[in-house]
């Protein structure tokens, strides 16, 4: 039976705002570098973004009434450039700066599982939705319990999978796998 040709928009997910303060973190997911238009404001042209997904510590209640952790994402222009906002989280992530071979080329894959601390704010939009914002991005404290990506999470580019309707056999997730520790951290 065919769909036709109408179109609408999707009821998208309403995730409650992250509280505000410094809270322990794990990334859980990192996008695909894709190409948008650059506002005319910043000079036009092309330009190359990615997006940071990190659970926090804390949860709140789901439709379904199960506990969810909170998740707070970022989306970034993909560069190493000393004056983006990547280059600047990512150095103060690490906690120590860039090499010059770094520099060269990061492979953002690499954050997936790694412990940090967000500093996250709540913004008011001009819809009147409240968001939580990443104000800043420091180190896990080392005496911290490591936050491991929940079970339930589903990764983008496995959700794509999904979506193409691609048959994929999946290994149960070795969730140990996710537990960095200050001394093995990939990055």
């Amino acid at each position: 039976m065919s769909r036709g040709t109408k179109v609408s928009r999707p009821e998208g997910k309403d995730f409650p705002a992250a509280p505000e303060g410094l809270h322990p973190a794990v990334c859980v997911d990192v996008w695909e570098i894709w190409t948008e238009p650059r506002d005319e404001r910043w000079g036009g042209g092309l330009v190359d973004r990615t997006r940071i997904i990190w659970q926090i510590d804390q949860t709140f209640k789901n439709e379904k009434g199960e506990e969810e952790r909170y998740q707070v994402m970022q989306t970034y222009t993909a560069s190493l450039d000393d004056r983006s906002n990547l280059y600047k989280h990512l150095k103060s992530w690490r906690g120590r700066s860039f090499s010059e071979d770094e520099l060269k080329e990061f492979e953002l894959e690499n954050l997936v599982g790694v412990n940090c601390q967000l500093q996250i704010v709540r913004n008011v939009a001009g819809n009147g939705k409240t968001y939580a914002n990443i104000a800043a991005i420091v180190r896990a404290d080392k005496n911290a319990e490591k936050l491991i990506v929940t079970s339930g999470f589903v990764r983008r580019k496995d959700q794509k999978r999904e979506d193409q309707h691609e048959q994929h056999d999946q290994e149960p997730i070795d969730e140990s796998q996710f537990a960095a520790t200050d001394d093995d951290v990939p990055f």
